[in-house]
């Protein structure tokens, strides 16, 4: 089930980036980031807080590719609102930094998700 999940997001994200040519490269991932990971600081304290995630392509695109992120799984203190900002930020054609911020009094024990990168080729 999760392999289809991940097929029909990558079917709606080319949709998104239109009609995909051969001369690009695709490649997609997912990910879990939580309390087991070290440096993972959401799920702990007050304010504003950030952790990131290193994420390594498989095989060096050839240009800077555009990451698009999906979180499908999300553990959350229930007893607070739910806030966070997930984003894909030093992106190279090497792989990309997940940068994952929450604020408030929000505490965040897990999220997942997919990620999809597409770029141009030569």
């Amino acid at each position: 089930m999760k392999h289809l999940s991940t097929m029909i997001l990558c079917i709606v994200i080319l949709c998104a980036f239109g009609s995909i040519a051969y001369s690009q490269e695709i490649q997609m991932g997912t990910f879990t980031y939580g309390a087991s990971n070290e440096g993972y600081t959401l799920h702990k304290g007050n304010g504003d807080r950030m952790s990131t995630l290193e994420i390594t392509f498989t095989k060096p695109f050839e240009v800077k590719p555009d990451v698009v992120i999906n979180v499908n799984t999300l553990d959350a203190e229930k007893s607070t609102n739910i806030r966070f900002s997930l984003k894909a930020v030093s992106v190279s054609r090497d792989g990309f930094t997940l940068q994952v911020k929450t604020w408030a009094d929000t505490q965040i024990n897990l999220i997942g998700g997919t990620w999809i990168a597409v770029a141009q080729k030569k």
